[in-house]
């Protein structure tokens, strides 16, 4: 493994599976960076075969176990639905492979937990896919809410998308643990926490439009005992939305287009604190490529990630509380 020109590890990843976000935003951040995609796998050889074609990958296997075996592999990137996160992040882990997983790291906290005690045992890193904590906006941000504003009170964050005419599409299937809350309503939950700490306790009503057994729409509350809290909503059925929103006694902080931000043009942040209005503007970054650079240093110091397994763990419990939640129709403890 040679050196980065910031002198992180220069890794080669295994892509397991041939998901969009692989294709789209992945392959081409690490391609773009001092690291290299080795390989891609399937469970269709000939599918595997076209896709490393189509994205200038080397090598290519029909299976996952395959891919595992590749000695020249630093590290997985792990794409695949939901409910399969966890088994090939712990495969992984045992083939010595440090890990970049897709979001959310698997299906409940509980499971989540095993993985990320799995991989401390085994000694490699772990970072859940959280692409947006990475991007200059969000550090931004966050240090206005801890910094800048005086008692935070309430967070407002949501991303829904339309999610039209695909009734086979894998987030649309709950045994591969789908549904809006866990497909992007974990970014408004992500980023709330962020902002907010831990919740004490979550209420949330949900619909599944489509009778596929997920919710396609959630709207939720996380509350505080001091009386904080934060609103939280997703969905499949509504037009593309992606925004949060931060109040406190002396101001607020306000983000659109604020999870999958482009990377091809600015983007801008707005505030108005103690009577001082304010427009920030941010050039153009590949957030994702910032996560595999940010994800390259921590395997080469040994130091946990922004977004490790510990935090991974804390995002569960607050989505397996909402989805309680909607599911009992009262509030849930955590």
């Amino acid at each position: 493994m040679p050196a980065s020109s910031n002198g992180s590890t220069s890794l080669e990843f295994g892509v397991l599976g041939t998901a969009e976000i692989a294709r789209k935003a992945v392959i081409p951040a690490i391609a773009a960076s001092d690291h290299a995609v080795g390989a891609v796998a399937s469970r269709d050889a000939a599918r595997a075969e076209r896709f490393a074609a189509e994205n200038s990958i080397p090598r290519s296997y029909g299976s996952y176990e395959a891919l595992l075996e590749d000695d020249a592999l630093d590290a997985v990137y792990v794409p695949l639905p939901n409910g399969a996160h966890a088994e090939w992040t712990k495969r992984a882990a045992d083939a010595d492979l440090d890990v970049l997983c897709e979001k959310p790291l698997a299906a409940d906290a509980d499971e989540a937990r095993d993985v990320v005690d799995y991989c401390d045992e085994r000694g490699v890193t772990l970072m859940e896919a959280f692409m947006y904590r990475y991007h200059p906006r969000t550090e931004r941000a966050v240090a206005l809410a801890a910094d800048e504003l005086d008692d935070v009170r309430t967070v407002t964050a949501t991303f829904r998308f339309p999610l039209y005419d695909r009734p086979n599409d894998v987030r649309l299937d709950p045994d591969l643990a789908g549904g809006s809350l866990m497909d992007v309503g974990c970014y408004p939950v992500s980023l709330a926490r962020t902002i907010l700490g831990e919740p004490d306790r979550a209420y949330a009503h949900a619909g599944d439009t489509r009778d596929a057994g997920v919710d396609t729409e959630l709207a939720g509350v996380l509350a505080y005992d001091d009386g904080r809290s934060a609103r939280v909503a997703s969905g499949f059925d509504t037009q593309l939305v992606q925004r949060y929103r931060v109040d406190a006694t002396n101001g607020w902080v306000e983000v659109e287009r604020a999870f999958d931000a482009p990377t091809d043009e600015p983007v801008e942040l707005e505030y108005e604190i103690d009577g001082r209005h304010g427009v920030e503007t941010f050039p153009a970054v590949d957030q994702y490529r910032l996560q595999i650079d940010r994800f390259a240093e921590c395997v080469a110091d040994g130091t946990a990630p922004l977004t490790d397994g510990e935090e991974a763990v804390a995002n569960m419990e607050a989505i397996d509380a909402l989805a309680a939640s909607a599911a009992e129709g009262g509030p849930v403890e955590l």
